[in-house]
Protein backbone atom coordinates (compact mmCIF):
# COMPACT_ATOMS: atom_id res chain seq x y z
CA UNK A 1 0.00 0.00 0.00
CA UNK A 2 1.33 3.42 -0.66
CA UNK A 3 3.09 5.31 1.99
CA UNK A 4 0.13 7.51 3.66
CA UNK A 5 -2.83 5.98 2.22
CA UNK A 6 -5.38 4.86 5.14
CA UNK A 7 -4.77 1.49 6.68
CA UNK A 8 -8.43 0.11 4.99
CA UNK A 9 -9.95 -1.57 2.30
CA UNK A 10 -10.51 1.25 0.19
CA UNK A 11 -13.48 -0.08 -1.54
CA UNK A 12 -15.37 -0.34 2.07
CA UNK A 13 -15.34 3.94 2.65
CA UNK A 14 -18.19 5.74 1.55
CA UNK A 15 -16.51 7.98 -0.93
CA UNK A 16 -15.19 5.01 -2.51
CA UNK A 17 -18.52 3.33 -2.71
CA UNK A 18 -20.20 6.23 -4.80
CA UNK A 19 -17.16 6.39 -6.40
CA UNK A 20 -17.83 3.30 -7.69
CA UNK A 21 -21.26 3.54 -8.33
CA UNK A 22 -20.58 6.62 -10.55
CA UNK A 23 -18.40 3.97 -12.44
CA UNK A 24 -14.69 5.07 -11.51
CA UNK A 25 -11.75 3.36 -9.89
CA UNK A 26 -10.23 4.97 -7.21
CA UNK A 27 -7.51 5.97 -8.84
CA UNK A 28 -6.58 9.18 -7.37
CA UNK A 29 -4.73 9.07 -3.83
CA UNK A 30 -8.05 10.39 -1.18
CA UNK A 31 -5.97 11.87 1.43
CA UNK A 32 -7.64 15.54 0.91
CA UNK A 33 -9.48 16.86 4.15
CA UNK A 34 -12.09 19.45 3.69
CA UNK A 35 -10.02 22.88 4.69
CA UNK A 36 -7.46 21.03 1.84
CA UNK A 37 -10.32 20.47 -0.51
CA UNK A 38 -11.48 24.71 0.42
CA UNK A 39 -7.86 25.69 0.31
CA UNK A 40 -7.37 24.40 -3.65
CA UNK A 41 -10.51 26.84 -4.80
CA UNK A 42 -9.29 29.97 -2.24
CA UNK A 43 -5.87 29.84 -3.18
CA UNK A 44 -7.25 29.62 -7.13
CA UNK A 45 -9.53 32.40 -6.35
CA UNK A 46 -6.44 34.25 -4.57
CA UNK A 47 -7.62 37.84 -4.26
CA UNK A 48 -4.12 39.02 -4.45
CA UNK A 49 -3.72 37.84 -7.51
CA UNK A 50 -6.94 38.37 -9.65
CA UNK A 51 -7.33 42.14 -7.69
CA UNK A 52 -3.98 43.39 -8.00
CA UNK A 53 -2.99 42.31 -11.51
CA UNK A 54 -6.18 43.65 -12.82
CA UNK A 55 -6.31 46.48 -10.63
CA UNK A 56 -4.70 48.76 -13.20
CA UNK A 57 -7.53 47.77 -15.77
CA UNK A 58 -10.08 48.94 -13.29
CA UNK A 59 -8.56 52.08 -12.74
CA UNK A 60 -8.74 52.67 -16.59
CA UNK A 61 -12.76 51.43 -16.97
CA UNK A 62 -14.87 53.03 -13.92
CA UNK A 63 -12.00 54.26 -11.55
CA UNK A 64 -12.43 53.32 -7.49
CA UNK A 65 -16.34 53.73 -7.97
CA UNK A 66 -16.41 50.28 -9.70
CA UNK A 67 -13.66 48.70 -8.31
CA UNK A 68 -14.89 49.68 -4.94
CA UNK A 69 -18.35 48.65 -5.65
CA UNK A 70 -17.90 46.16 -8.29
CA UNK A 71 -16.65 43.73 -6.01
CA UNK A 72 -19.59 42.63 -3.94
CA UNK A 73 -21.73 43.24 -6.79
CA UNK A 74 -19.94 40.35 -8.80
CA UNK A 75 -19.54 38.29 -5.73
CA UNK A 76 -23.32 37.94 -5.05
CA UNK A 77 -23.74 36.93 -8.13
CA UNK A 78 -21.01 34.49 -8.14
CA UNK A 79 -22.04 33.24 -4.71
CA UNK A 80 -25.44 32.32 -6.77
CA UNK A 81 -23.26 30.48 -9.42
CA UNK A 82 -21.32 28.80 -7.07
CA UNK A 83 -24.53 27.55 -4.82
CA UNK A 84 -25.80 26.19 -8.08
CA UNK A 85 -22.88 24.30 -8.54
CA UNK A 86 -22.04 22.90 -4.99
CA UNK A 87 -25.74 21.29 -5.37
CA UNK A 88 -25.00 19.26 -8.72
CA UNK A 89 -21.25 18.72 -6.77
CA UNK A 90 -22.44 16.61 -4.05
CA UNK A 91 -24.66 14.72 -6.15
CA UNK A 92 -21.71 13.86 -8.67
CA UNK A 93 -18.42 14.14 -6.71
CA UNK A 94 -16.00 12.81 -9.34
CA UNK A 95 -12.91 14.59 -11.09
CA UNK A 96 -14.76 15.09 -14.55
CA UNK A 97 -17.07 17.46 -12.66
CA UNK A 98 -18.63 20.06 -14.60
CA UNK A 99 -18.88 18.10 -18.04
CA UNK A 100 -19.90 14.70 -16.08
CA UNK A 101 -22.83 16.41 -13.96
CA UNK A 102 -23.76 17.68 -17.77
CA UNK A 103 -23.83 14.05 -19.46
CA UNK A 104 -25.76 12.71 -16.17
CA UNK A 105 -28.23 15.54 -16.16
CA UNK A 106 -29.22 15.33 -19.51
CA UNK A 107 -32.58 14.06 -20.82
CA UNK A 108 -31.33 13.78 -24.46
CA UNK A 109 -28.01 14.29 -26.29
CA UNK A 110 -25.72 13.40 -22.89
CA UNK A 111 -22.86 13.00 -24.77
CA UNK A 112 -22.95 16.19 -26.76
CA UNK A 113 -23.95 18.31 -23.80
CA UNK A 114 -20.75 16.71 -22.11
CA UNK A 115 -18.52 17.38 -25.02
CA UNK A 116 -19.23 20.93 -25.43
CA UNK A 117 -19.45 21.67 -21.16
CA UNK A 118 -15.81 19.69 -21.18
CA UNK A 119 -13.93 22.01 -24.26
CA UNK A 120 -15.47 24.92 -22.70
CA UNK A 121 -14.22 23.98 -18.83
CA UNK A 122 -10.59 23.06 -20.69
CA UNK A 123 -10.36 26.28 -22.14
CA UNK A 124 -11.38 28.30 -19.36
CA UNK A 125 -9.19 26.17 -16.96
CA UNK A 126 -5.94 26.37 -19.33
CA UNK A 127 -6.93 30.48 -19.50
CA UNK A 128 -7.11 30.75 -15.73
CA UNK A 129 -3.72 28.95 -15.30
CA UNK A 130 -2.31 31.42 -18.06
CA UNK A 131 -3.92 34.84 -16.36
CA UNK A 132 -2.62 33.55 -13.10
CA UNK A 133 0.97 33.07 -13.90
CA UNK A 134 1.15 35.54 -16.29
CA UNK A 135 -0.01 38.19 -13.51
CA UNK A 136 2.59 36.63 -11.20
CA UNK A 137 5.64 37.14 -14.10
CA UNK A 138 4.03 40.90 -14.59
CA UNK A 139 4.90 41.22 -10.61
CA UNK A 140 7.66 39.05 -10.66
CA UNK A 141 8.82 41.83 -13.51
CA UNK A 142 7.87 44.60 -11.57
CA UNK A 143 10.24 43.38 -8.36
CA UNK A 144 13.00 42.76 -10.23
CA UNK A 145 13.11 45.95 -11.99
CA UNK A 146 12.75 47.97 -9.00
CA UNK A 147 15.36 45.98 -7.53
CA UNK A 148 18.10 44.79 -10.39
CA UNK A 149 17.01 47.64 -13.06
CA UNK A 150 15.28 44.22 -15.13
CA UNK A 151 13.49 46.18 -17.50
CA UNK A 152 9.34 45.63 -17.48
CA UNK A 153 9.36 44.55 -21.26
CA UNK A 154 6.98 42.17 -23.16
CA UNK A 155 9.97 39.70 -23.80
CA UNK A 156 11.21 39.66 -20.07
CA UNK A 157 7.75 39.09 -19.27
CA UNK A 158 7.11 36.22 -21.38
CA UNK A 159 10.70 34.83 -20.13
CA UNK A 160 9.57 35.36 -16.10
CA UNK A 161 5.75 33.47 -17.43
CA UNK A 162 7.90 30.58 -18.78
CA UNK A 163 9.65 30.05 -15.66
CA UNK A 164 6.56 30.11 -13.22
CA UNK A 165 4.55 27.56 -15.40
CA UNK A 166 8.12 25.73 -15.44
CA UNK A 167 8.58 25.80 -11.53
CA UNK A 168 5.02 24.83 -11.09
CA UNK A 169 4.59 22.04 -13.53
CA UNK A 170 7.55 20.18 -11.60
CA UNK A 171 6.08 21.50 -8.28
CA UNK A 172 3.45 19.24 -9.27
CA UNK A 173 5.14 16.57 -11.11
CA UNK A 174 7.96 15.83 -8.58
CA UNK A 175 6.95 17.52 -5.46
CA UNK A 176 3.32 16.63 -4.70
CA UNK A 177 3.72 16.11 -0.84
CA UNK A 178 4.77 19.38 -0.84
CA UNK A 179 2.23 20.86 -3.14
CA UNK A 180 -0.43 19.60 -0.39
CA UNK A 181 1.23 21.44 2.61
CA UNK A 182 1.79 24.78 0.02
CA UNK A 183 -1.94 24.16 -0.52
CA UNK A 184 -2.70 24.55 3.54
CA UNK A 185 -0.18 27.40 4.21
CA UNK A 186 -1.55 29.36 1.22
CA UNK A 187 -4.60 29.73 2.81
CA UNK A 188 -2.67 31.87 5.96
CA UNK A 189 -0.47 33.32 3.62
CA UNK A 190 -3.69 35.56 1.19
CA UNK A 191 -5.32 35.90 4.87
CA UNK A 192 -2.30 37.06 6.76
CA UNK A 193 -1.21 38.84 3.58
CA UNK A 194 -4.62 40.89 3.01
CA UNK A 195 -4.16 42.34 6.67
CA UNK A 196 -0.67 43.17 6.59
CA UNK A 197 -0.80 45.22 3.06
CA UNK A 198 -3.94 46.70 4.16
CA UNK A 199 -2.97 47.45 7.93
CA UNK A 200 -0.11 49.01 6.47
CA UNK A 201 -1.74 51.25 4.45
CA UNK A 202 -3.83 52.41 6.81
CA UNK A 203 -1.65 53.46 8.78
CA UNK A 204 2.05 53.93 7.71
CA UNK A 205 0.98 56.60 4.50
CA UNK A 206 1.08 60.48 5.58
CA UNK A 207 -2.08 60.73 4.09
CA UNK A 208 -5.21 59.07 2.37
CA UNK A 209 -7.65 59.53 -0.04
CA UNK A 210 -11.09 60.68 0.94
CA UNK A 211 -14.15 58.77 0.94
CA UNK A 212 -15.97 60.64 -1.73
CA UNK A 213 -13.16 59.69 -3.97
CA UNK A 214 -13.23 55.65 -2.94
CA UNK A 215 -16.77 55.22 -2.64
CA UNK A 216 -17.72 57.67 -5.82
CA UNK A 217 -14.98 59.03 -8.20
CA UNK A 218 -15.69 57.56 -11.59
CA UNK A 219 -12.60 57.32 -14.57
CA UNK A 220 -13.05 56.04 -17.91
CA UNK A 221 -9.89 55.84 -19.63
CA UNK A 222 -11.08 53.13 -22.50
CA UNK A 223 -11.40 56.06 -25.25
CA UNK A 224 -15.49 55.04 -25.54
CA UNK A 225 -17.79 57.74 -24.87
CA UNK A 226 -20.59 55.64 -22.68
CA UNK A 227 -19.28 55.59 -19.17
CA UNK A 228 -22.03 53.13 -18.86
CA UNK A 229 -20.15 50.76 -20.79
CA UNK A 230 -16.35 51.85 -20.00
CA UNK A 231 -18.00 50.80 -16.01
CA UNK A 232 -19.60 47.73 -16.84
CA UNK A 233 -15.67 46.47 -18.46
CA UNK A 234 -14.37 47.50 -14.97
CA UNK A 235 -16.77 44.51 -13.65
CA UNK A 236 -13.71 41.98 -15.02
CA UNK A 237 -11.63 42.78 -12.52
CA UNK A 238 -14.03 41.13 -9.63
CA UNK A 239 -15.20 38.28 -12.21
CA UNK A 240 -11.81 36.89 -13.22
CA UNK A 241 -10.87 36.67 -9.53
CA UNK A 242 -14.06 34.82 -9.04
CA UNK A 243 -12.83 32.34 -11.28
CA UNK A 244 -11.33 28.71 -10.41
CA UNK A 245 -13.42 27.38 -7.51
CA UNK A 246 -14.42 24.22 -9.74
CA UNK A 247 -11.36 23.13 -8.38
CA UNK A 248 -13.70 21.95 -5.40
CA UNK A 249 -15.14 19.32 -7.42
CA UNK A 250 -12.03 18.43 -10.02
CA UNK A 251 -10.45 17.11 -6.55
CA UNK A 252 -13.45 15.06 -4.98
CA UNK A 253 -11.83 11.86 -5.63
CA UNK A 254 -8.94 13.08 -3.47
CA UNK A 255 -10.83 14.31 -0.98
CA UNK A 256 -12.72 12.54 1.70
CA UNK A 257 -16.12 13.08 2.73
CA UNK A 258 -16.32 14.03 -0.79
CA UNK A 259 -20.57 14.96 -1.29
CA UNK A 260 -19.99 17.31 1.42
CA UNK A 261 -16.39 18.77 1.72
CA UNK A 262 -16.24 19.27 -2.43
CA UNK A 263 -20.26 22.25 -2.14
CA UNK A 264 -18.84 23.44 1.02
CA UNK A 265 -14.98 24.10 -0.41
CA UNK A 266 -17.02 25.47 -3.70
CA UNK A 267 -19.14 27.72 -1.38
CA UNK A 268 -16.64 28.98 1.71
CA UNK A 269 -13.96 29.67 -1.08
CA UNK A 270 -16.13 32.58 -2.68
CA UNK A 271 -17.57 33.76 1.11
CA UNK A 272 -14.36 34.29 2.15
CA UNK A 273 -12.87 35.72 -1.05
CA UNK A 274 -15.83 37.93 -1.11
CA UNK A 275 -15.12 39.02 2.44
CA UNK A 276 -11.21 39.05 2.00
CA UNK A 277 -11.47 40.84 -1.45
CA UNK A 278 -13.26 43.89 -0.83
CA UNK A 279 -11.06 45.15 2.12
CA UNK A 280 -8.49 44.67 0.04
CA UNK A 281 -9.68 46.87 -2.57
CA UNK A 282 -10.68 49.83 -0.20
CA UNK A 283 -7.37 49.80 1.49
CA UNK A 284 -5.45 50.11 -1.53
CA UNK A 285 -7.61 52.18 -3.17
CA UNK A 286 -8.06 54.73 -0.23
CA UNK A 287 -4.19 54.68 -0.11
CA UNK A 288 -3.48 56.05 -3.45
CA UNK A 289 -1.05 59.45 -3.85
CA UNK A 290 -1.03 60.10 -7.16
CA UNK A 291 -3.77 58.41 -9.76
CA UNK A 292 -2.18 59.29 -13.00
CA UNK A 293 1.11 58.27 -11.62
CA UNK A 294 -0.13 55.00 -10.76
CA UNK A 295 -1.97 54.40 -13.94
CA UNK A 296 1.39 54.85 -16.04
CA UNK A 297 3.68 53.80 -13.57
CA UNK A 298 7.20 52.93 -15.07
CA UNK A 299 7.07 49.17 -13.48
CA UNK A 300 4.09 48.26 -15.40
CA UNK A 301 2.04 47.52 -12.12
CA UNK A 302 -0.25 50.29 -10.90
CA UNK A 303 -0.74 48.45 -7.47
CA UNK A 304 3.46 48.59 -7.53
CA UNK A 305 3.53 52.52 -7.97
CA UNK A 306 0.65 52.89 -5.14
CA UNK A 307 2.59 50.63 -2.53
CA UNK A 308 5.87 52.75 -2.98
CA UNK A 309 3.87 56.23 -2.92
CA UNK A 310 2.48 55.11 0.09
CA UNK A 311 5.31 53.49 1.94
CA UNK A 312 8.33 53.95 0.79
CA UNK A 313 10.39 52.04 -1.85
CA UNK A 314 11.85 49.40 0.91
CA UNK A 315 7.95 49.11 1.86
CA UNK A 316 7.05 48.47 -1.38
CA UNK A 317 8.88 46.13 -2.50
CA UNK A 318 7.90 44.26 0.89
CA UNK A 319 4.35 44.54 0.03
CA UNK A 320 4.74 43.65 -3.32
CA UNK A 321 6.87 40.17 -1.90
CA UNK A 322 3.45 39.56 0.04
CA UNK A 323 1.50 39.58 -3.30
CA UNK A 324 3.64 37.99 -5.58
CA UNK A 325 4.38 34.90 -3.08
CA UNK A 326 0.38 34.26 -3.08
CA UNK A 327 0.34 34.23 -6.79
CA UNK A 328 2.59 31.68 -7.05
CA UNK A 329 0.97 30.18 -4.65
CA UNK A 330 -2.06 30.20 -6.86
CA UNK A 331 -0.63 29.56 -9.77
CA UNK A 332 1.00 26.27 -8.35
CA UNK A 333 -3.01 25.11 -7.21
CA UNK A 334 -4.39 26.32 -10.65
CA UNK A 335 -1.88 23.96 -12.60
CA UNK A 336 -2.95 21.08 -10.27
CA UNK A 337 -6.96 21.59 -10.67
CA UNK A 338 -6.51 22.21 -14.37
CA UNK A 339 -4.22 18.77 -14.33
CA UNK A 340 -6.84 16.90 -12.75
CA UNK A 341 -9.81 18.20 -15.61
CA UNK A 342 -7.41 16.78 -18.08
CA UNK A 343 -7.00 13.54 -16.43
CA UNK A 344 -10.62 12.90 -16.32
CA UNK A 345 -11.35 14.53 -19.82
CA UNK A 346 -8.67 12.10 -20.95
CA UNK A 347 -10.06 9.28 -18.91
CA UNK A 348 -13.09 9.36 -21.16
CA UNK A 349 -11.31 10.08 -24.68
CA UNK A 350 -12.29 13.50 -25.08
CA UNK A 351 -8.96 15.49 -26.12
CA UNK A 352 -6.55 14.37 -28.62
CA UNK A 353 -3.87 12.23 -27.26
CA UNK A 354 -6.06 10.60 -24.27
CA UNK A 355 -3.92 7.83 -23.39
CA UNK A 356 -0.79 10.46 -22.99
CA UNK A 357 -3.07 12.70 -20.31
CA UNK A 358 -4.88 10.20 -18.64
CA UNK A 359 -1.51 7.81 -18.14
CA UNK A 360 -1.17 8.30 -13.65
CA UNK A 361 1.77 8.05 -12.22
CA UNK A 362 2.19 5.00 -10.23
CA UNK A 363 4.63 6.37 -7.63
CA UNK A 364 2.85 9.40 -6.83
CA UNK A 365 -0.48 8.57 -8.05
CA UNK A 366 -1.01 12.03 -9.75
CA UNK A 367 -1.24 12.81 -13.44
CA UNK A 368 1.88 14.11 -14.31
CA UNK A 369 1.68 13.98 -17.76
CA UNK A 370 -1.64 15.97 -17.59
CA UNK A 371 -0.05 18.62 -15.41
CA UNK A 372 3.04 19.35 -18.50
CA UNK A 373 -0.51 20.34 -20.84
CA UNK A 374 -1.74 22.37 -18.49
CA UNK A 375 1.38 24.45 -18.24
CA UNK A 376 2.05 24.25 -22.32
CA UNK A 377 -1.65 25.38 -23.02
CA UNK A 378 -0.99 27.97 -20.57
CA UNK A 379 2.37 28.96 -22.19
CA UNK A 380 0.86 29.28 -25.55
CA UNK A 381 -2.16 31.28 -24.86
CA UNK A 382 0.13 33.81 -23.38
CA UNK A 383 2.92 34.54 -26.09
CA UNK A 384 0.20 36.95 -28.32
CA UNK A 385 1.09 39.60 -25.52
CA UNK A 386 4.80 40.01 -27.54
CA UNK A 387 2.77 41.52 -30.44
CA UNK A 388 -0.51 42.80 -28.52
CA UNK A 389 -0.53 45.24 -25.51
CA UNK A 390 -4.38 43.83 -24.34
CA UNK A 391 -3.49 40.41 -24.63
CA UNK A 392 -3.49 39.86 -20.64
CA UNK A 393 -7.35 41.83 -20.62
CA UNK A 394 -7.99 38.90 -23.53
CA UNK A 395 -6.52 36.04 -21.56
CA UNK A 396 -8.93 37.40 -18.20
CA UNK A 397 -11.97 37.47 -20.63
CA UNK A 398 -11.42 33.82 -21.81
CA UNK A 399 -10.88 32.35 -18.88
CA UNK A 400 -14.15 33.92 -17.77
CA UNK A 401 -16.21 32.78 -20.40
CA UNK A 402 -14.65 29.37 -20.45
CA UNK A 403 -15.17 28.72 -17.03
CA UNK A 404 -18.17 30.34 -16.88
CA UNK A 405 -20.35 28.91 -20.00
CA UNK A 406 -18.99 25.35 -18.53
CA UNK A 407 -19.80 26.24 -14.85
CA UNK A 408 -23.69 27.12 -15.98
CA UNK A 409 -24.59 24.75 -19.01
CA UNK A 410 -24.80 21.93 -15.77
CA UNK A 411 -27.12 24.24 -14.47
CA UNK A 412 -29.23 24.76 -17.17
CA UNK A 413 -29.51 21.07 -17.25
CA UNK A 414 -30.67 20.41 -13.17
CA UNK A 415 -32.94 23.05 -14.09
CA UNK A 416 -34.47 21.49 -17.10
CA UNK A 417 -34.30 18.27 -15.38
CA UNK A 418 -37.00 19.42 -12.17
CA UNK A 419 -38.09 16.84 -9.60
CA UNK A 420 -36.17 14.03 -11.56
CA UNK A 421 -32.90 15.68 -9.80
CA UNK A 422 -31.70 13.60 -7.21
CA UNK A 423 -29.84 15.54 -4.89
CA UNK A 424 -26.79 14.97 -2.63
CA UNK A 425 -26.60 15.47 1.32
CA UNK A 426 -26.15 18.83 0.25
CA UNK A 427 -28.83 21.01 -1.40
CA UNK A 428 -30.41 23.89 -1.81
CA UNK A 429 -34.14 22.62 -1.05
CA UNK A 430 -36.88 25.11 -2.52
CA UNK A 431 -34.22 27.14 -3.36
CA UNK A 432 -32.44 25.40 -5.77
CA UNK A 433 -34.51 26.96 -9.02
CA UNK A 434 -34.88 30.68 -8.46
CA UNK A 435 -31.03 30.32 -7.57
CA UNK A 436 -30.70 28.67 -10.34
CA UNK A 437 -32.20 30.66 -13.04
CA UNK A 438 -30.22 33.99 -11.63
CA UNK A 439 -27.31 32.30 -12.10
CA UNK A 440 -28.02 31.32 -15.55
CA UNK A 441 -28.62 34.81 -16.65
CA UNK A 442 -25.73 36.61 -15.06
CA UNK A 443 -23.45 34.26 -17.35
CA UNK A 444 -25.49 35.09 -20.02
CA UNK A 445 -24.90 38.72 -19.54
CA UNK A 446 -20.91 38.47 -18.45
CA UNK A 447 -20.39 35.74 -21.82
CA UNK A 448 -21.95 39.21 -23.77
CA UNK A 449 -20.02 41.97 -22.21
CA UNK A 450 -16.41 40.45 -21.90
CA UNK A 451 -16.39 39.55 -25.72
CA UNK A 452 -16.80 43.38 -26.62
CA UNK A 453 -13.54 45.23 -26.78
CA UNK A 454 -11.92 46.80 -24.26
CA UNK A 455 -10.42 50.13 -25.94
CA UNK A 456 -11.36 52.96 -28.69
CA UNK A 457 -10.26 53.00 -31.30
CA UNK A 458 -9.50 49.48 -31.62
CA UNK A 459 -7.08 48.70 -33.41
CA UNK A 460 -4.24 45.45 -34.08
CA UNK A 461 -2.19 46.55 -30.93
CA UNK A 462 -5.95 47.11 -28.99
CA UNK A 463 -8.16 44.13 -30.55
CA UNK A 464 -9.62 42.13 -27.93
CA UNK A 465 -9.16 38.43 -29.53
CA UNK A 466 -11.30 36.80 -26.98
CA UNK A 467 -14.03 36.00 -29.33
CA UNK A 468 -11.01 34.50 -31.51
CA UNK A 469 -9.58 32.33 -29.21
CA UNK A 470 -13.27 30.69 -27.50
CA UNK A 471 -14.05 30.60 -31.62
CA UNK A 472 -11.14 28.68 -32.34
CA UNK A 473 -11.84 26.09 -29.36
CA UNK A 474 -15.38 25.98 -29.68
CA UNK A 475 -15.00 25.40 -33.69
CA UNK A 476 -12.50 22.67 -33.46
CA UNK A 477 -14.60 20.72 -30.67
CA UNK A 478 -18.06 21.30 -33.19
CA UNK A 479 -15.78 20.20 -35.90
CA UNK A 480 -14.77 17.30 -34.52
CA UNK A 481 -18.14 16.17 -32.89
CA UNK A 482 -19.60 16.43 -35.90
CA UNK A 483 -17.15 14.67 -38.91
CA UNK A 484 -15.38 12.18 -35.80
CA UNK A 485 -16.62 12.08 -31.99
CA UNK A 486 -20.37 11.88 -32.30
CA UNK A 487 -19.76 8.54 -33.69
CA UNK A 488 -17.56 6.99 -31.00
CA UNK A 489 -18.06 9.63 -27.86
CA UNK A 490 -20.90 8.69 -25.26
CA UNK A 491 -19.64 10.76 -22.83
CA UNK A 492 -18.28 9.24 -19.48
CA UNK A 493 -16.96 6.16 -19.73
CA UNK A 494 -17.34 3.60 -16.79
CA UNK A 495 -14.23 1.32 -15.84
CA UNK A 496 -16.06 -1.68 -15.62
CA UNK A 497 -17.42 -3.74 -12.70
CA UNK A 498 -17.14 -3.66 -8.84
CA UNK A 499 -14.71 -6.72 -9.44
CA UNK A 500 -13.09 -5.16 -11.99
CA UNK A 501 -12.63 -1.41 -10.11
CA UNK A 502 -11.10 -3.13 -7.00
CA UNK A 503 -8.47 -4.99 -9.51
CA UNK A 504 -7.25 -1.87 -11.10
CA UNK A 505 -7.21 -0.15 -7.12
CA UNK A 506 -5.28 -3.34 -6.03
CA UNK A 507 -2.79 -3.33 -8.92
CA UNK A 508 -1.77 0.75 -7.90
CA UNK A 509 -2.07 -0.33 -4.28
CA UNK A 510 0.83 -3.07 -4.38
CA UNK A 511 3.00 0.21 -6.08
Amino acid sequence: MIAGMRDIDPVSSDDEKRLHELGYAQELARTMSGFQNFAVSFTIISVLSGCLTLYGFGMNTGGPVMIVWGWPIVGLFTLLVGLAMAEVCSSFPTAGGLYYWAAKLATRNGAAWAWFTGWFNFLGQVAVTAGIDFGAAFFLNALLDLQFGFAATPVHTIMLFGAVLLVHALLNTVGVKLVARLGDVSVWWHVVGVLVIVGVLAFVPERHASPEFVFGHFVNNTGWQSGWYAGLLGLLLAQYTFTGYDASAHMTEETRDAARSGPRGIVSSIVVSLLVGWALLIGITFAIQDYDGAVDSPTGVPPAQIFIDAVGLTGGKLLLVIAIGAQLFCGMSSVTANSRMIYAFSRDGALPGSRIWHRINKRTRTPTNAVWLAAGGAFLLGLPYLWNSTAYAAVTSISVIGLYIAYVLPTVLRLRAGSSFQPGPWNLGRWSRPIGVIAVCWVTVITVLFMLPTTSPVTVDTFNYTPIAVLVVLGFAATWWLLSARRWFTGPKVQGSAEELAAIERDLGSV
